[in-house]
């Protein structure tokens, strides 16, 4: 393991680094190669409800509403931060809720993934209909919507981070460097890639 991974390793102690932002902005590809590489555990909290419910988020939204499926996400949260040193991915509106950011701060620290609306969109588009929030007649005029009222709520994140179309490696890359400074680790010169 790279010197500056084991040192954010051992910073951490039994705290989590949480993902957070939009839809599409890579909170899962990143959360789990930033995961790999400081060597603890990556859970998804949709993918936990997913398990928890026995049946996929768009099922949830249509049986239950996004209230049902926003108080179960707040459960799933608390449990995976209690659990000791993970990165976890949120969905897209966990971090809106007041208990979560708390519960975060207290256990944990937040990584927002900031992407542009074209970078969103061409990464949700991939896959429609696993969006029940952009199940409108404009799916473009809805993500710009919810980043306007989101972004301000993701700017209160510990770390800012930006989602790159470069490639996933470059992202993970960023965010890893950028939790090193928010633990206080200081690199000599000339160990950039913290080997």
């Amino acid at each position: 393991m790279p010197n500056r991974n084991q040192k954010i390793h051992d910073a951490l102690g039994d705290r989590c680094l949480v993902f957070v932002g939009m839809m599409g902005s890579g909170k899962t590809a990143i959360g789990r190669l930033v995961a790999a590489a400081i060597g603890i555990p990556f859970y998804d909290s949709d993918q936990e409800i997913v398990t928890a419910a026995n049946m996929d988020i768009p099922e949830i939204f249509e049986r239950h509403g996004e209230g049902y499926f926003r108080a179960g996400e707040e459960r799933v949260i608390q449990r995976l931060l209690s659990e000791g040193p993970s990165v976890i991915s949120l969905g897209g509106g966990a971090f809106l809720s007041e208990a979560t950011r708390a519960a975060i701060e207290d256990r944990g620290m937040s990584i927002w993934l900031k992407a542009d609306l074209d970078l969103l969109m061409s990464r949700v588009m991939r896959r429609p209909g696993t969006r029940p929030l952009l199940k409108t007649a404009d799916p473009r005029a809805t993500m710009a919507a919810l980043m306007e009222t989101r972004e301000p709520v993701y700017g209160k994140a510990d770390i800012h981070v930006p989602s790159s179309s470069i490639s996933k490696n470059h992202t993970r890359d960023a965010a890893l460097a950028a939790i090193a400074e928010q633990l206080g680790i200081v690199e000599p010169d000339g160990d950039e890639d913290g080997q």
